[in-house]
């Protein structure tokens, strides 16, 4: 594991509609979810923290309103960086399935794995109601890459990595799942103070944008690692994007400043 700075380290109302569906995507997670499989390289409590919020996720008014707002940039970013139609597409950390719904609907063959159980019921509710073939696995990332390594020619993980106690690992998870020339998408928060002062101390204790303590500073990930970590586990980064981002007036834009939230592609 790196070690981690402090933040001053240069380094380091719902509409009525949404709500009457969140609480039947509620009941039914609570009358069918199964236990979530084990991993070495999960957070039972961060697991609890999203899984609570699971019959909110397609609410875009919501706690998740920042991720309906950038779901429609980070398909774009992946769409131009690779062919999506007929491709074999990996989720990791799917959630509710924001972006597996965006990349089956832009023709790739999509697998969803997450391991908090109510995310991949609403997910699998979601895909359903929308008429979407979507294969959504409650798994962890280990446990397809140990059974079907390198069997994807996408994999994306969006706003996970910064959740995992050993994000290393997991990015050479990462890499096992995918074909040789293969391409990794990655979205996560760089760790400084103004990624802290804008992401946490704003988004989440004085806007309000997203429930408290979704974010631990020490966890953030300076670019700087995340390439190590990639080429550690055989993989190039071929390009790095911020994303400026206002979820006050719903502006995103990809940007060339890395210095809150960013986005990553990579090839094995």
């Amino acid at each position: 594991m790196v070690k981690r700075k402090t933040p001053g380290s240069p380094e380091r109302a719902p509409p009525a509609a949404a709500a009457d569906a969140g609480r039947g995507v509620q009941a039914a997670v609570a009358a069918g979810a199964a236990p979530a499989p084990r991993s070495d390289n999960a957070d039972r409590a961060e697991l609890a923290k999203f899984d609570a919020l699971a019959g909110r996720f397609w609410d875009p008014h919501g706690d998740f309103r920042p991720l309906h707002l950038l779901n429609p940039l980070r398909t774009q970013f992946i769409a131009a960086r690779a062919a999506l139609t007929g491709s074999r597409v990996l989720d990791v950390g799917c959630g509710g399935g924001l972006l597996a719904e965006a990349l089956a609907r832009a023709g790739a063959r999509v697998t969803g794995i997450d391991m908090a159980p109510g995310m991949i019921e609403v997910a699998r509710l979601h895909a359903a109601e929308s008429r979407l073939a979507i294969d959504y696995r409650m798994a962890a990332a280990e446990d397809v890459a140990g059974s079907t390594p390198a069997a994807f020619d996408i994999v994306v993980c969006m706003e996970m990595l910064e959740h995992v106690p050993d994000p290393a690992a997991m990015t050479a998870t990462l890499a096992r799942l995918l074909l040789p020339g293969g391409a990794l998408f990655i979205s996560t928060l760089n760790r400084n103070l103004k990624s802290f002062l804008l992401a946490i101390v704003g988004a989440e204790y004085l806007f309000r944008l997203l429930p408290r303590g979704t974010h631990e500073y020490e966890r953030l990930i300076l670019p700087s690692e995340l390439a190590r970590w990639a080429r550690a586990a055989g993989l190039h980064l071929k390009e790095l994007a911020g994303i400026d981002f206002n979820p006050l007036t719903g502006h995103v834009a990809l940007s060339r400043d890395v210095t809150v939230n960013y986005l990553a592609y990579l090839e094995r």
